[in-house]
């Protein structure tokens, strides 16, 4: 039977990075199962004040085949009263809210709560975060407003679903790790990323990938390139590609102290989708040091190109990593996360992992995300 799907959250013309890419792979996902689907996302998402990075909004063009509806202006209320009734007015089967922050809770609760006045559509949300990374005042009420509108939520990490239970005991939820990033293109030879990028394909290269906030754990990472293990490894090379979301100073005054400048390439700026695979594919090995967690996308673009990694004990991370198989979880300290990339080079284990990572990457499929989105819609009282 095909549905009509409403996703609200991050998409084209916006750049959110991680969301934008999983919302509008799951519209196509839907689309794949014989949906109708639209996308509804934000005109405004952030006030300048409060983005961290250069620009909110993609130059790259939009996703083909895709309905997507800008509509949202996260500080104007009138927005959000004209985005619940159009949404009420279609009477979606189902509609999908992307919920990371508290700062979004008025303007998603204020939308559901217009939607739910159908008494038709049921009204699921994909919550990243419950507790945020950076805890602010007001975050509290600001959930609960948001959640309380909801019928029933998913969870990529069993540390969110945790954190759920406690503000909404009643409604159904359901854990579902994080689907598979198939949508970065195929993967490609070292020598072919490297003359890419422009880097020197006789280096071994680690990879970390991402925006550059506190809780990711660079610093860590920095640390470890200097622990003995590794600081006599002049053949690897740290590759950081990602945009800083936040003061770059201490970073900076860090690779200085610790003398990496020639062990390290830099690349500090937003990385577009078509320039995802080679970073990837120029890598041997990507590292997640991150200080807490949820879950990561990180984690399945490096499944995606058969990578194996080094996650730390933090959050959802290890649920989707198994030690020994497809990587190594370690403590998130410089010590533990260079024995692990040192015992890497060493030990002769890449081609093992990366053969476990071709199989036990096959759980992860869009379509199996989608049925289970199904499955959590028939339990969910109106």
């Amino acid at each position: 039977m095909a549905r009509r799907v409403v996703i609200v959250g991050p998409a084209h013309p916006l750049r959110g990075g991680g969301m934008s890419t999983f919302n509008e792979r799951l519209a196509y996902a839907f689309q794949e199962a014989g949906d109708e689907v639209e996308i509804v996302t934000f005109s405004l998402q952030y006030p300048s004040f409060l983005f961290p990075g250069k620009s909110q909004y993609s130059e790259e063009p939009a996703p083909a085949g895709l309905t997507i509806n800008v509509l949202i202006n996260s500080i104007n209320p009138i927005s959000w009263i004209r985005t619940g009734n159009y949404i009420r007015r279609q009477r979606p089967d189902l509609v999908i809210f992307r919920y990371w922050l508290p700062f979004m809770g008025p303007a998603l609760g204020t939308i559901a709560r217009i939607i739910r006045r159908n008494r038709y559509s049921r009204l699921l949300a994909i919550t990243d975060n419950v507790v945020p990374h950076e805890k602010r005042p007001g975050d509290v009420p600001l959930t609960k407003y948001f959640l309380s509108s909801c019928h029933g939520f998913l969870t990529m990490s069993r540390s969110v679903q945790q954190d759920l239970e406690r503000f909404e005991p009643d409604k159904p939820n359901v854990y579902l790790p994080h689907p598979l990033y198939d949508n970065f293109g195929a993967a490609e030879s070292k020598l072919e990323a490297c003359q890419a990028l422009d880097l020197d394909p006789s280096y071994t290269y680690i990879l970390f990938f991402g925006f550059i906030r506190a809780y990711k754990g660079l610093d860590l990472l920095l640390q470890a390139m200097a622990e003995p293990a590794l600081k006599g490894r002049t053949d690897i090379r740290l590759l950081v590609a990602g945009e800083f979301y936040e003061d770059a100073a201490p970073y900076l005054e860090l690779i200085q102290k610790l003398d990496l400048q020639d062990r390290l390439v830099l690349r500090a700026d937003f990385i577009p989708n078509a320039e995802v695979r080679h970073y990837f594919c120029a890598a041997d090995l990507v590292v997640q040091p991150y200080k807490h967690a949820t879950q990561s996308g990180v984690t399945q673009v490096a499944y995606h190109f058969d990578k194996p990694m080094v996650v730390t004990r933090v959050g959802g991370l290890s649920e989707l990593v198994p030690h020994g198989e497809v990587g190594y979880v370690v403590e998130p300290y410089p010590e533990a996360i260079a024995a692990a990339i040192a015992d890497f080079y060493t030990s002769g284990k890449g081609e093992a992992y990366a053969r476990n990572i071709s199989r036990y990457k096959q759980r992860f499929s869009w379509s199996r995300f989608v049925q289970a989105v199904y499955d959590l819609a028939e339990r969910v009282k109106l």
